[in-house]
């Protein structure tokens, strides 16, 4: 514990000292400016660390955060609002996905709690706040890389990407695109970060801001932990943090960037292969592989396993792409209405496989699946051998480079239980491993199958 305390001090220091360097150097009075600029339009008092990475508006690149509970939302929006008295002043907020920034306590949820009883007003059709002065602050998502073009023609003068970590690379640079102001303009421009370790933008966003050797010009990392946010029941967010698997909880608790279990399978570093759905070749063989381990969450102390079902496609210059993770805790009759509704959206040709458990129990399921999707070739696999022996070919691909993911909200939780699971240890979840591996073993041994239409995969051919 007091070690994390000295790195997380050491890192705040670190932007302090170079803040009031420069301050020196201009001959500003740094004694005058320990305040940071603040909007009436905050409600909450930063914290310490808020606080000094508030008041670091002279740097280009920001990234806030790593643990879970130490503020990163509420700085985002307390830094959006900074400015937000100057007119002509424009921000944005990303969230990856839309579903994310409509969440309850999300950072719009928040900014809804804010502001609705001031005198900023809500244009829903555009996502935005405006305010008296002019100014705005802009809510949007990224959730394919294309939809980073919808902000082609905008200027901004801060943008914060929330949950930084499962955003693209290429999708944060080109927002640089976005960020200019006129000559004379009173407000600096700001690129700023807040995130967990972990998801599809965990090595760039590590490489960029936390390892020192690869830490690029004006930037600078503002560590946060629990401990550090006052504003939260400390003690029972570290109960649930306590329930989560070993990595995510290192994570999340304490922000760890080189979190990994001893004999991990899969690496974080072996997929880094992203593409939006449409530029999967149409000539890939489909198959969509159910695990159906799953039971309905009825008790928030209950952690029971999930119903899975992985859509893998083989394309035939041996490239591989998880292209949909279908992933709930439901009920029987809900499994079987997820399951039917989810084949027809993948088109009749592409194949879907089940799981099937040992002993007559798991014959009888195979059949009642079998009358229900009538039409589709459908199959059970009975499992064989220990489940790491069937999750090694699939992790071979993987570190070859030839595994590539279709972009979705879906990718930040498979990733985390994909590079979680070992050989020598029981593991809480490895459901979507399962399902991964079945798809991709069971793919690779049949024979493909004529062209078919995806209603999912946008109506292009498949096989």
């Amino acid at each position: 514990m007091e070690m994390r305390r000295q790195q997380y001090d050491a890192g705040v220091m670190a932007g302090y000292e170079s803040q009031l360097q420069a301050q020196e150097d201009a001959g500003v009075n740094w004694a005058a400016n320990l305040i940071p600029r603040m909007s009436k339009y905050c409600p909450h008092i930063a914290t310490e660390r808020q606080t000094c990475a508030l008041l670091l508006n002279d740097y280009l690149e920001l990234f806030f955060g790593g643990a879970a509970g130490g503020g990163k939302s509420d700085y985002l929006l307390m830094a959006a609002l900074q400015y937000i008295d100057v007119p002509g002043y424009n921000a944005l907020i990303l969230r990856r996905t839309f579903s994310q920034l409509n969440m309850a306590d999300s950072i719009l949820h928040r900014a809804h709690q804010w502001l609705q009883a001031t005198d900023a007003q809500w244009e829903g059709k555009h996502n935005r706040y405006v305010f008296p002065a002019g100014s705005s602050i802009q809510f949007g998502y990224l959730q394919h890389e294309n939809d980073k073009y919808q902000y082609d023609s905008a200027a901004f003068q801060f943008i914060g990407f929330d949950e930084l970590s499962q955003f693209l690379e290429s999708q944060y640079t080109f927002l640089f695109g976005r960020l200019r102001k006129p000559v004379g303009f009173p407000v600096p421009l700001r690129m700023r970060g807040a995130s967990n370790p972990g998801g599809v933008g965990h090595l760039w966003s590590k490489k960029r801001f936390i390892e020192k050797s690869t830490v690029r010009g004006k930037s600078i990392f503002i560590p946060s932990l629990l401990e550090d946010n006052p504003h939260i029941d400390q003690v029972a967010y570290e109960e649930s943090l306590s329930m989560l698997d070993p990595i995510t909880r290192a994570q999340r608790r304490w922000g760890d960037w080189n979190a990994s279990l001893e004999g991990a399978l899969f690496k974080f570093e072996w997929f880094q292969n992203y593409c939006d759905i449409a530029a999967v070749p149409f000539e890939c063989s489909r198959m969509r592989f159910w695990d159906l381990a799953g039971t309905e969450a009825k008790k928030k102390s209950t952690n029971p396993d999930w119903t899975v079902g992985v859509r893998v496609a083989m394309a035939p210059n041996g490239i591989w792409y998880i292209e949909d993770v279908r992933r709930d805790r439901l009920s029987p009759l809900r499994v079987e209405e997820l399951v039917s509704a989810t084949a027809k959206l993948d088109g009749r040709n592409c194949r879907i496989r089940m799981e099937q458990e040992p002993g007559a129990s798991g014959k009888t399921v195979i059949a009642q699946y079998l009358r229900q999707l009538v039409g589709y070739d459908f199959a059970g696999i009975c499992a064989s051998g220990p489940k790491y022996v069937r999750w090694r070919p699939f992790a071979a691909q993987a570190e070859g480079g030839n595994v590539t993911l279709v972009n979705g909200p879906w990718n930040h939780e498979w990733l985390q239980e994909i590079c979680s699971v070992t050989q020598t240890m029981e593991h809480e979840h490895d459901d979507q491993a399962d399902a991964t591996s079945g798809a991709f073993n069971t793919l690779a041994l049949e024979p493909a199958v004529e062209y078919g239409v995806s209603r999912l995969g946008g109506g292009r051919r498949q096989r």
